[in-house]
């Protein structure tokens, strides 16, 4: 019997709740494709894109059916067309230089889900090494802008029993009309062991996702 999708990251479930029946979303360097595959399970039509032929070709064998578009491109040059997800994920990868474009292609009133690891990840012996790859302290608040953030953390989590350090966020991309940053979204910002978040929507402003 062939093993079934990967469990998706923690991050994900917590904020499953952003992803709607018919909303579209991009799952970017989606791998064997745990998040695309769970998010297309909530009824939403995915755009799952991967560098290695191999991995795309494993996902879409476990999604059978399920409504993903799989797409193998070099993540470096893929084009984002502009204000055409309602949800943007991107788990366990980094490129800044393209964080402008990604968010650009977040819609007005939709979401960026990101979860990567933190410099802190070296100590742990295994994960990326390269500073292009690890994300400093606070920075990933800063890659986000100007978009409202919802909830993020910098967290110990522990994944098949390995540490992983990582920063994980959930924001928002007000529409026309919106008010201003601050009033609508509050920043709540959680340090240290993910375990203290079992609760993670007791810090969410009022103003929660739709």
């Amino acid at each position: 019997m062939s093993a079934g999708p990967e469990r998706p990251s923690a991050w994900f479930t917590w904020h499953a709740g952003v992803i709607r029946p018919q909303s579209r979303v991009l799952d970017l360097a989606c791998g064997r494709g745990r998040h695309a595959i769970a998010a297309a399970s909530l009824g939403a039509a995915v755009t799952a894109v991967d560098a290695d032929a191999e991995r795309i070709a494993a996902g879409q064998r476990l999604a059978r059916t399920l409504p993903i578009e799989w797409v193998c491109a070099d993540l470096r040059t893929f084009p984002f067309p502009p204000r055409a997800f309602d949800v943007v994920m991107v788990f366990n990868y980094l490129d800044r230089s393209r964080m402008p474009e990604l968010r650009e292609t977040v819609r007005p009133r939709g979401y960026l889900l990101c979860e990567t690891f933190l410099e802190a990840q070296r100590e742990h012996g295994w994960g990326p090494t390269s500073d292009d790859h690890l994300l400093k302290p606070g920075e990933l608040l800063e890659l986000v802008e100007p978009f409202e953030v919802i909830l993020a953390r910098e967290a110990l989590d522990f994944v098949g029993g390995r540490p992983m350090a990582v920063a994980s966020i959930l924001a928002f991309r007000p529409g026309q009309g919106c008010v201003s940053r601050g009033s609508r979204h509050k920043r709540h910002v959680a340090r240290g062991d993910s375990r203290q978040l079992a609760a993670p929507w007791a810090f969410s402003a009022s103003g929660a996702p739709r």
